[in-house]
C-alpha cells in the first residue's frame, strides 16, 4: 500500500476521529485497522440515494 496514501487517511481521521473514537486511538492504530475503517466508513458512499443495500428487509406495514 501507499505510504502517502496511508499517511494522508491517518491525518484526515486524526483531524476528525469518527464518532467514538479519539485522535490518539487513530494514531496508534496498525495501518491494516486504519484500512479496515476507512473502508467501513466508506461503504455505503457508492449507493444512489435511493438504492438499498442487499440484506433482509421486513416490511411490518
Amino acid at each position: 500500500m501507499d505510504s502517502k496514501f496511508l499517511e494522508e487517511l491517518r491525518q484526515k481521521y486524526i483531524q476528525n476521529p469518527p464518532e467514538g473514537m479519539t485522535a490518539k486511538l487513530v494514531r496508534t492504530m496498525s495501518d491494516s485497522d486504519l484500512l479496515d475503517m476507512h473502508e467501513f466508513l466508506m461503504e455505503d458512499d457508492d449507493l444512489d440515494d435511493d438504492e438499498f443495500e442487499e440484506g433482509f428487509y421486513i416490511d411490518l406495514f
